[in-house]
């Protein structure tokens, strides 16, 4: 894969005299070259503190020297490689997040071709003191997360590759592949992974994250099946963690975000498991309440199914809502789901096949502005009685719904008990960082989407708002939980410090070990931050 290639020599060390022809291109360049170097020097020594650690920059100072150093690294490693404004590939390049609320305007977009070129990048970002981004899929609709302004975007799309290891039964993977291109190449052999569940997901972000899969209550979560990772450290530095060799990353990187370096390679178990049997049903927006109602008798039944798992997509804007059944497993209408068999869909396309297949009939998403919030709680009859009236009364509906293709919908995730116990005993009782209480809880994701720019503030506002009504809604049922599912998170949301202090504290001692002078908290500004 990408990741594991010879290192590409400089450009200015490799490029021969050119002919009389290209004279005058090479002299330009040669020139740039020198007066990126120089000024970089002159910028560096006065944007680090004493003692060399990063300090932040006002808004010309980050602009200034974040245009030197692209300039460098052009220099450095050819245009083919950075992208400065000027190229005409940069808009498209800039633009490939998935949502238009993280579209920036990076001062150059640094595409990197294997592990040794991504250390040598991040060396003279640190060393000129660059802001920058990393973006693997791109998916996240949080404006920062994925993309910078002032600052080098650093794009892994080069990092894709997929592995299989048929004798060890393991894959590797690189951050930038998508979890369609995973299961692809998975399918050749009748084995799977514990993966996302969105096809056109990158693969970094969410692994980083933690991580929900269908496999996740027998599994655990993503991130709970790597068993390897390669990474770019500050210093330049490429590691391998483990659960033996620098174990204390590998336990801060399953939750811990891009806190810690570049993760430029997962290697993950995968599982003997192909045929499956699922689908979707359609509802009423007027079934609301009993559809969580069935929801809740499922997840509360004794002994639940590890092998089944669903989600609930309500979109009461556009009079829908939608359940996806996964069963791991070719058999049909397992008794798991029998809570759902009472109900009477308008819709409902199921049977047996791949799971790869089943993860392909949800249909993809069109709009272009995206926005969400999370909470956890435990399963609550009455809970949910009350969340069903307030997606049927609250007026932030209204509001989202005056502007231009607004939408406002939940992703209502069951999560297992078993699902954290099987995270706990991963990597033989590594477990994660993430500080999940060992109990049937549901993950509710409160989605938006719109068209127009000119409309974030309304839709912001109006689901900030809905947010803090769910929450009040669990808190007064007596069932909230501190924990929030970093992969669904609104910017806004302390997702780390949700992971409890013991967690944190933890957190911050790897930080010292691995990043002491914090260049990934401070230099990269975008993603959950350790508080």
């Amino acid at each position: 894969m990408a990741g594991s290639q010879a290192a590409d020599p400089p450009a200015a060390a490799t490029q021969a005299r050119p002919q009389s022809s290209s004279l005058l291109s090479w002299i330009s360049m040669s020139l740039a070259a020198l007066l990126a170097v120089v000024l970089a020097l002159l910028y560096r020594a006065v944007s680090t503190d004493s003692a060399g650690i990063p300090r932040v920059l006002d808004r010309t100072d980050l602009t200034t020297k974040a245009a030197v150093t692209c300039g460098q690294l052009q220099a450095r490693f050819g245009p083919s490689t950075i992208f400065l404004p000027s190229a005409a590939d940069y808009n498209e390049l800039r633009e490939e997040n998935w949502s238009q609320t993280s579209w920036q305007h990076p001062s150059c977009i640094a595409r990197p071709n294997n592990t040794a070129q991504l250390a040598q990048l991040v060396s003279v970002l640190v060393n000129n003191n660059t802001p920058f981004a990393i973006r693997s899929g791109g998916h996240s609709p949080n404006p920062f997360d994925a993309n910078i302004d002032a600052g080098v975007l650093i794009s892994l799309c080069n990092f894709k590759g997929v592995t299989y290891d048929a004798k060890k039964g393991l894959v590797t993977i690189g951050p930038g592949a998508r979890w369609d291109a995973v299961y692809t190449e998975l399918g050749k052999y009748n084995v799977t992974m514990v993966g996302g569940r969105v096809l056109d997901v990158g693969v970094g972000g969410l692994t980083l994250g933690s991580g929900l899969s269908y496999l996740t209550d027998l599994y655990g979560l993503v991130c709970d099946n790597v068993v390897s990772y390669e990474v770019v450290l500050a210093d330049g530095r490429i590691v391998k963690a483990t659960a033996t060799t620098n174990s204390d990353l590998f336990w801060a990187l399953k939750g811990g975000t891009n806190n810690f370096g570049i993760v430029t390679s997962f290697t993950s178990t995968t599982y003997p498991i192909y045929q499956t049997w699922g689908g979707i049903q359609v509802y009423t927006p007027d079934q609301t309440s009993v559809l969580l109602q069935a929801l809740y008798e499922y997840q509360t039944q004794p002994n639940k199914d590890p092998y089944a798992n669903m989600i609930i997509n309500l979109v009461p804007t556009n009079g829908s809502l939608l359940l996806t059944f996964v069963y791991l497993k070719p058999v049909e209408r397992p008794a798991a789901f029998a809570p759902f068999y009472a109900l009477t869909p308008v819709f409902e396309q199921t049977g047996i096949m791949t799971l790869h297949e089943l993860m392909g009939l949800f249909p993809p998403t069109i709009l272009p502005r995206w926005a969400w919030y999370t909470h956890s709680f435990e399963p609550n009859s009455a809970l949910y009685q009350e969340l069903a009236n307030l997606y049927l009364t609250a007026p932030e509906f209204a509001t989202i719904g005056s502007v231009q293709a607004g939408t406002l919908l939940a992703a209502v995730q069951p999560i297992s008990s078993s699902a954290v116990i099987a995270g706990r005993k991963s990597n033989g009782g590594t477990g994660n960082a993430l500080g999940l209480q060992a109990v049937n809880q549901t993950w509710w994701t409160m989605t938006a989407t719109w068209y127009n720019a000119e409309d974030d503030a309304t839709v912001y506002g109006a689901l900030a708002s809905f947010s803090d009504k769910v929450r009040a809604a669990a808190d007064a049922a007596g069932t909230s939980l501190e924990y929030i599912f970093m992969n669904d998170a609104s910017i806004n949301q302390p997702v780390i410090a949700s992971y409890g202090e013991a967690s944190v504290s933890r957190l911050r001692a790897v930080q010292k070990a691995y990043d002491p002078h914090q260049v990934f908290q401070k230099l990269v500004p975008g993603g959950q931050k350790l508080p």
